[in-house]
């Protein structure tokens, strides 16, 4: 029967569930609300004609893809850890 990972310490796919979990929320949720959204959030108030627009633009496109990527990757681990969990009960 599943049941929590964290109330289920002692079965055999809980460590993988909790790092997954983990994963996930730091990966996801923890990249997207420290890195993502700031910079979205100074892109928006950017005025597209002011001086050094274009500059901005392409630091916030490298910057921005760069942590989506590392958000990615995390996400995929994520996955692959709660794959195992899945396949390990």
């Amino acid at each position: 029967m599943p049941c929590l990972a964290a109330l289920c310490r002692g079965e055999r796919g809980a460590p993988w569930a909790l790092t997954g979990c983990a994963l996930y929320l730091r990966g996801s949720i923890g990249v997207t609300r420290a890195f993502n959204v700031p910079l979205n959030d100074a892109l928006a108030a950017l005025q597209p004609d002011a001086a050094g627009a274009a500059r901005a633009w392409r630091r916030y496109a490298t910057t921005w893809t760069a942590w989506n990527h590392v958000r990615t990757l995390t996400c995929a681990a994520a996955t692959a850890l709660l794959a195992i969990a899945l396949a390990a009960d």
